[in-house]
């Protein structure tokens, strides 16, 4: 490369940071959080293979009443507590593939060094003011009650059960004092009012700043128009400080008063960066200075909004630090149409999900759902099982096994140094810079449609060029490596497009083809290229783990007296897995048979139906099959007929056939094959070769009668 372009290249080179909001370091990771962290992955994955400076970190969120009284219910200190839900929470993270460059603690030195002096700037400023207030507290716990433990009715909306800053109903936010009946939730106690001095953050100071931030393209839209509410409203003054006895950072000169756990939060990305900085020997303030040309990015859960799309900037601005490029909000996650439940088995921690299935499965459902867009997104557990099969095993994986095989037993691995569709390979290539458009803005979703539409013509291309027919002509065998080549080409361009959802099997992928698999790599293809001896790259998803893994998710919410009954019985749609052989007998060397679980009420759609075989022949030029003329009805003339082509070649001669009775799908939608319309199948088991029957009914059986 000359001098000239590597200047170039290393001008046009981005520096992004990427955080996620912090995980609370009191409970373990489940598959809402993942959403999250898994979308940030991604995105950060894709900046990376881009070449562009990008730096990941997140932290756990450490601070707060509720890990205090968290550690006293275990027995342990505060520090001990949050060492091990970080351990667990580093871990679970890992085995998801979520590729931080640093996870910190907001429990760090770092931490409390940035936080004390964005303070002590904002104090100077004038923008800390104090004032006493009436606060909640509990008489029976002896303690002032954070937010969240006052529970009470919404002031906004009157909705029931709320916590006490703010509303899961309506969004609204406001003070503890303002929420109607208030209890505690740590006693159950109706807490009192007692005064208290406490700190303020002076928001409304920076008001029209907020304004023309917010509207600056920073924020999503919907975001935006959300905020607009609150400068509606007015901006209030921002409670910052909180009253012993609390874990978390006391207030410089100020004894027994402690930073509000919602201060040092997003003050905790600093911290985690600047340790990886010191760990790194990476420039700090290149990041965070007030005219950094860096690009800051925070993905967030629409619940905290407020707090970094306000707040934070505000924060930032007034301790003369950059605001962020831009926060990204997602919606929540459901499962099967409603809110996570414990009883039914959807509230599914992490490592619950680890404990059964593959965690790429996971990432791609997620990339495949996922927009720009802050819709909440819905994981049902179905729908996921038949796409990653449909999509990932039916697809892409499928053209490296359909070919793979080919290329090792015939041409000793090597990959042909002729392109047969030049056509399909550029349109392939060329679908780069789309896909790469999709991931830089986030919009998921589009990228794995458009993926998936390419591997639907890579796949259309091979059954149409049928490898496994021409290798039976020794005259064919370079048009059969060519063929392969290409395909398996195809499938290392599309792996490429899918690797920052898909790391390990993008891995794998890169072992079995010698190849890095780099961004660029799209625009060029393997020719004269050795590869090496295919493996099976990703399972199918199997919906008995999916069942296993709700299973173990489950609560046990029976009182005592109930655990005493007899169970119950629980009635249970009735199954039957139907395995589609069609592609199998016309395609032996291709993938394993699709299968697919359906409910009973689809079963009973089928059409099984007692035929009479009227003729029977050999088809030219097929291997396997036999072209079948059936009766549907009794009559002996003029009565209807289905043609069918069946792959039963190996165990009957044509003649042994006509005049039996067998069973029919007579419902199945008519296929185009190679040597004609197949008008439906007849039904036939057995391990194959010669062992392979038709289903024969008694003697008593007539032309028409319906299988029950």
């Amino acid at each position: 490369m000359s001098q000239q372009n590597q200047s170039s290249q290393a001008k046009n080179k981005r520096k992004i940071l990427v955080t996620c909001a912090l995980p609370y370091a009191n409970g373990s990771i489940h598959l809402g959080h993942l959403l999250e962290h898994i979308q940030t992955d991604i995105w950060v994955r894709f900046q990376r293979m881009r070449n562009n400076e990008t730096y990941f970190v997140c932290a756990d969120d450490a601070h707060g009443t509720p890990i205090m009284l968290k550690a006293q219910e275990l027995g342990v200190t505060p520090e001990e507590m949050i060492a091990g839900v970080r351990e667990e929470h580093m871990a679970d993270f890992a085995d998801f593939h979520i590729s931080f460059d640093n996870y910190h603690s907001t429990h760090s030195d770092e931490n409390k060094a940035f936080a004390e002096e964005i303070y002590n700037r904002l104090h100077a400023k004038g923008h800390i003011k104090t004032r006493t207030i009436e606060q909640l507290y509990d008489p029976e716990k002896g303690m002032f009650l954070p937010d969240r433990f006052i529970k009470g009715t919404c002031p906004k909306c009157k909705s029931e059960d709320q916590n006490g800053d703010s509303c899961d109903d309506c969004g609204a936010t406001y003070s503890p004092t303002e929420v109607l009946n208030p209890r505690s939730a740590i006693s159950g106690a109706t807490p009192v009012l007692k005064d208290s001095e406490h700190y303020f953050f002076d928001l409304p100071a920076f008001e029209q700043m907020l304004k023309d931030w917010t509207r600056s393209g920073a924020l999503q839209e919907e975001m935006a128009n959300k905020l607009a509410e609150w400068f509606d409203s007015g901006l209030r003054q921002w409670d910052i400080s909180r009253d012993a006895p609390y874990f978390g950072f006391e207030i410089p000169n100020a004894p027994g008063k402690f930073f509000y756990v919602w201060l040092d939060a997003p003050i905790g990305y600093m911290g985690s960066f600047k340790n990886l900085c010191d760990k790194e020997n990476i420039n700090f303030d290149d990041f965070w200075k007030l005219d950094s040309e860096a690009e800051l990015y925070h993905f967030i859960g629409k619940d905290i909004i407020y707090f970094h799309s306000l707040f934070w900037p505000a924060m930032l601005e007034g301790a003369g630090y950059r605001k962020p490029t831009a926060v990204y909000a997602h919606g929540f996650v459901t499962v099967n149409g409603a809110k996570m439940s414990k009883s039914k088995g959807t509230f599914i921690k992490g490592r619950t999900y680890l404990e059964h299935l593959n965690p790429e499965y996971l990432r791609y459902y997620y990339a495949a759902k996922l927009t720009s867009k802050i819709d909440d997104l819905d994981l049902n557990l179905e729908d996921f099982a038949q796409r990653v099969n449909s999509d990932l095993v039916g697809k892409v994986v499928n053209i490296a096994s359909r070919c793979a095989s080919f290329i090792s037993k015939r041409f000793d691995g090597m990959l042909s140094s002729n392109i047969d569709d030049q056509v399909l390979a550029n349109e392939v290539m060329n679908a780069g810079d789309s896909i790469a458009a999709h991931y830089e803005a986030r919009d998921f979703a589009k990228g794995m449609r458009e993926i998936m539409a390419l591997a639907d013509k890579v796949n259309e291309y091979i059954a149409v060029k049928e490898p496994w027919q021409l290798i039976k002509d020794e005259s064919k065998q370079q048009e059969v490596q060519d063929i392969c080549s290409l395909g398996i080409n195809m499938f290392r361009t599309l792996m490429i497009y899918l690797k920052p959802v898909l790391p390990v099997l993008a891995d794998s992928t890169a072992a079995f083809l010698n190849d890095e698999l780099i961004w660029e790599g799209h625009k060029t293809l393997l020719v004269d290229h050795k590869i090496n001896k295919f493996k099976a790259l990703l399972q199918r998803v199997d919906m008995d783990k999916v069942n296993a893994m709700t299973e173990a998710s489950k609560d046990n919410l029976l009182s005592k007296d109930d655990a005493k009954k007899p169970a119950k019985k629980e009635k249970k749609a009735k199954q039957v897995k139907v395995v589609d052989n069609t592609a199998a007998l016309n395609d032996p060397l291709g993938c394993d048979p699709i299968s697919e679980e359906i409910q009973f009420d689809d079963f009973a759609k089928i059409d099984l139906r007692i035929v009479k075989i009227i003729n029977a022949e050999h088809v030219e030029k097929a291997d396997k099959l036999l072209r079948l003329t059936l009766a549907l009805d009794s009559k002996e003339e003029g009565g209807e007929t289905r043609q069918v082509f069946a792959g039963i070649k190996s165990a009957y001669q044509p003649e042994d056939l006509i005049g039996k009775h067998t069973v029919m799908v007579a419902n199945l939608a008519p296929r185009k094959m190679r040597f004609g319309m197949s008008e439906g199948m007849v039904l036939a088991a057995g391990p194959g070769g010669k062992d392979l029957w038709i289903l024969n009914p008694d003697d008593g059986a007539q032309p028409g009668m319906r299988v029950k």
